[in-house]
């Protein structure tokens, strides 16, 4: 069954973080620099002292940016440079989609949306059963694309890499994640005793 666009529009909007947080923070420090630049101009109207710099002394350090010495080519370029880094990482982070830890699941009627950690829980319990480990020492974590599973087995019992991935991938092809999801797995070569 072909979703709708409105189960479209909740699956994106569930699994895609907002940048509403970046975009808050930018306009504060905006709003903070305009109302001082502001402040600065209406003092320098009434003829009073600068808070910290007049507006006609930084538009005249501006144009004479290097011409008569005053300030270092080195700090000139390393500011050009941090703001320059400044930009490229706000372009990036506004044009990269922003993930949360959330997969959807296949469903006919619905749209199902579960946390990469409910995903984890079941691949542990299914992990610790087939290689005969204690869920204890079973960790799993699952990001946007891979299922990283370790075990630690109890010292002198061996634990078959092969079954334990083939069931880990077993679960996660019934799953029928979006996006599909990878596993490795991974047997620690010391075991703990009487675990």
């Amino acid at each position: 069954m072909t979703p709708t666009a409105i189960e479209r529009r909740v699956a994106r909007r569930e699994t895609h973080s907002p940048r509403s947080l970046l975009a808050i923070v930018l306009a504060v420090v905006l709003i903070i620099v305009f109302a001082w630049l502001g402040t600065e101009i209406v003092l320098a109207l009434l003829g009073a002292p600068a808070l910290l710099a007049a507006p006609a002394d930084m538009v005249a350090s501006a144009l004479n940016l290097g011409g008569d010495g005053s300030a270092p080519a080195a700090i000139v370029a390393t500011a050009g440079i941090l703001v320059a880094l400044v930009g490229i990482v706000l372009v990036v982070v506004a044009l990269a989609p922003g993930r949360r830890a959330r997969h959807l699941l296949a469903a006919d009627r619905t749209v199902v949306v579960v946390d990469n950690e409910v995903i984890a829980s079941a691949l542990a319990r299914h992990a610790s059963i087939t290689g005969d480990v204690d869920p204890d020492n079973t960790t799993v974590s699952v990001s946007h694309r891979r299922a990283a599973v370790d075990l630690t087995p109890t010292s002198g019992i061996p634990v078959d890499r092969a079954a334990v991935a083939d069931e880990v991938t077993r679960q996660l092809e019934s799953y029928a994640l979006t996006p599909s999801v990878t596993a490795r797995v991974r047997i620690a070569e010391n075991g703990r005793i009487g675990a």
